[in-house]
């Protein structure tokens, strides 16, 4: 279970990125009935760094929380100075002891630093995504991903990205209702599906926000259990079927198809975490209609079966 987190701010730190592990984990809701932390933002020594903004701030520890955080986060900084080695090896000790790592933006080079991605899939601002894929060759560097999971290291591209990353971290430790009710207290807009790494999603949100298309998503969102087809939404939209399939890639960064498997599946997991319906009943509702086609889609974007899900998530819930 996620109970520690101890944040490395760097000198050079971006307050954003900082400040979006600190909405996430450092605020105390537990009146609200939100999960609460043992939340430390750590540097080198102990004492202050600048920020990217000009500003000094002060910390709460040196390195020594994150020798026993579940979750050590490194939000974005400057790349082009050499990582501390205490730094390093704070790392490279929390990933032997199987601790979640998350990286927000640049944060990605220094987990590169550490030799974290090596061999790992990542991502991080697009604008760096080259520069990244050129200093860690073996790393496999996913530019146009929102945020990837590869094992227990979670890498984010730029600013609002890192909401979403660790808005996954709540869903996967105390699941889909209690990471959407934080969403909404956090008045986070929804985020696209498209480019998000396989086993990543986005929580399914009351009123989508797309340029032109928000009428059309909101009205998919409330009929995920019937059968959809793209002549139909463009029709809703007013388009011709090829202009509706562009505009909804552009705005959504995605097809239609992929859009509503994804919106579909979310649905799926909250059924499986907040019920006891047969497997069945849930791909029915959930307008994938057998159970083998569930298996299928939830298999391929979850990584595990909706049984093993919903065992997973009972045991862990349980635990807590």
């Amino acid at each position: 279970m996620l109970r520690t987190v101890a944040v490395i701010a760097l000198d050079g730190v971006a307050p954003f990125e900082l400040g979006v592990v600190c909405e996430v984990f450092g605020l105390d809701r537990t009146a609200d009935g939100f999960p609460g932390y043992r939340f430390d933002v750590c540097t080198v020594d102990g004492g202050p760094v600048r920020t990217s903004s000009g500003f000094s701030l002060l910390p709460t520890a040196d390195l020594r929380p994150v020798a026993d955080a579940d979750l050590v986060a490194v939000p974005a900084a400057s790349f082009h100075d050499a990582v501390a080695a205490p730094v390093v090896d704070a790392l490279r000790a929390a990933d032997r002891r199987g601790a979640t790592l998350l990286s927000v933006c640049s944060g990605a080079f220094v987990l590169g630093a550490a030799g974290l991605l090596d061999g790992r899939e990542c991502t991080t601002h697009w604008r760096y995504a080259d520069e990244l894929a050129r200093r860690h060759p073996t790393a496999r560097v996913r530019c146009n991903s929102l945020y990837v999971a590869d094992g227990n290291v979670l890498t984010s591209a730029g600013t609002a990205a890192g909401i979403d990353a660790c808005l996954h971290l709540v869903r996967q430790e105390h699941g889909s209702a209690l990471a959407t009710r934080l969403a909404r207290r956090m008045v986070v807009p929804p985020h696209r599906d498209g480019g998000q790494a396989q086993f990543i999603e986005t929580p399914i949100a009351d009123s989508p926000t797309a340029a032109t298309l928000e009428p059309v998503l909101v009205w998919m969102q409330q009929h995920l259990d019937a059968t959809i087809s793209v002549e139909e939404l463009a029709a809703r939209a007013h388009m011709a079927p090829r202009t509706f399939a562009r505009r909804f890639r552009a705005e959504t960064g995605t097809t239609p198809h992929d859009w509503l498997t994804g919106q579909r599946v979310l649905l799926a997991r909250q059924l499986l975490e907040e019920t006891s319906l047969g497997v069945e009943t849930v791909a029915r509702r959930c307008g994938f209609g057998d159970a083998a086609t569930l298996r299928h889609h939830f298999s391929r974007r979850v990584g595990a079966t909706p049984q093993a899900y919903r065992g997973t998530f009972r045991d862990r819930t349980a635990v807590g």
